[in-house]
């Protein structure tokens, strides 16, 4: 199973599971667009993904027992992908997408039918060009560059980086391919705000280098982000700037070390709900002013592969909510398509930070959680 455009996360791994038998897919960035073939075809792939989560130290109350929790690792999908040649080295491309929560078998965003992607574009030798409901730039270069977690697991970067959320709706999104070492990405979304659709727009850029075992990128997005008041009273402006500088470098065959610096500005520059595509603000009482480092590494041997993260948040705003988080985890292939992982994190707030121990699909409630799952491509 492979594709040659706009791969997904998901679309990613399931790629990496059928085609290496290794325990910790190196994937190709996400929305990486590569040249297209002279042949068309629609494929169908998915991902399922289920754990069992425990969290400690809840905040506003005792924690819930330990549970069964979707997603834990990379989430659970259902996909259909596909491409058209169109002639001139280019091709029709599209995905629909569908997060699915395996525990009940509901929609793991909010009901949406295709809540994890949805987009149509074209793609030739120089890139893609795609519209619909697509992944932000900032949140592939957190977890694709510098998160050893991926963005999964309760390690994840996304705990205490980024502004939460994944992805944006009416977007038009640019990616290119791989070109002397050297890809860029860019996207535009509308805000389709009743009022004004420059008060709820998105936009962010991307540019990066990969080179042998090196990889940098740079990457900044804007989110307007206006909750629209009733009547006569004034929309509460919690909108973002992120901006983020990630690397990596392969140490021979079996390491991987990961490193990030992030500068956060505005109301909802702190994690948000994911299941939102702007965002609902999870966060009792936000930093808008804020820096993030971290640092990580990974360890492949044999089947096994080992990750471990440190994170630190400053909080520059008056009230110093810092936090840091270290988060240890491994992954374990059985088989090219089935894996098991286990993992452990913990966040330190400072002068009552909000902050919470998550997975891929849900924002936690304790300050630490041990997840043991498996998940398996198809």
């Amino acid at each position: 199973m492979k594709t040659r455009f706009m791969k997904t996360p998901i679309l990613a791994l399931v790629c990496c599971a059928v085609t290496a038998p290794v325990a910790y897919c190196q994937t190709a960035p996400t929305g990486m667009a590569t040249a297209p073939s002279s042949d068309s075809s629609v494929q169908v792939y998915g991902v399922l993904d289920a754990g069992a989560v425990s969290e400690h130290d809840c905040r506003g109350g005792s924690c819930p027992s330990t549970k069964i929790s979707p997603g834990v690792s990379t989430g659970s999908v259902i996909g259909f992908t596909g491409r058209e040649a169109l002639g001139n080295n280019t091709s029709a491309v599209f995905t629909l997408e569908a997060g699915i929560r395996n525990d009940t078998g509901q929609s793991d965003q909010n009901g949406r039918l295709f809540g994890s992607q949805a987009y149509v574009g074209l793609a030739n030798r120089w890139g893609a060009v795609t519209v619909g409901r697509q992944y932000d730039v900032g949140y592939e270069t957190l977890t694709e560059v510098a998160d050893p977690f991926r963005g999964g697991m309760a390690g994840t970067a996304t705990n205490l980086m980024g502004n939460g959320g994944k992805r944006s709706d009416n977007t038009i999104k640019y990616r290119s391919t791989l070109i002397h070492g050297f890809v860029a990405s860019a996207i535009y979304s509308f805000g389709e705000s009743a009022f004004s659709t420059s008060r709820n727009k998105a936009y962010g850029a991307m540019i990066g280098y990969q080179g042998g075992p090196f990889t940098l990128r740079a990457a900044h997005q804007r989110k307007n982000n206006f909750l629209q008041g009733a009547g006569a009273t004034t929309p509460v402006d919690l909108s973002s700037r992120n901006s983020l500088v990630a690397a990596n470098l392969h140490l021979g065959q079996a390491a991987t070390v990961y490193a990030a610096y992030a500068v956060n500005r505005g109301v909802g520059s702190s994690p948000w709900d994911q299941e939102n595509p702007y965002g609902a603000l999870v966060l009792s009482s936000p930093s808008n002013r804020s820096n993030d480092a971290l640092a990580g590494v990974s360890y492949a041997s044999g089947a096994a592969t080992y990750m471990l993260s440190y994170i630190r948040k400053d909080d520059r705003s008056l009230a110093n909510q810092d936090a840091n988080q270290v988060a240890v985890g491994m992954t374990y292939s059985m088989s090219r398509r089935t894996a098991f992982y286990a993992a452990y994190a913990k966040i330190k707030d400072h002068n009552g930070a909000p902050y919470t121990v998550g997975n891929f699909s849900e924002q936690g409630k304790g300050r630490s959680a041990v997840n043991i799952g498996l998940r398996h491509a198809f």
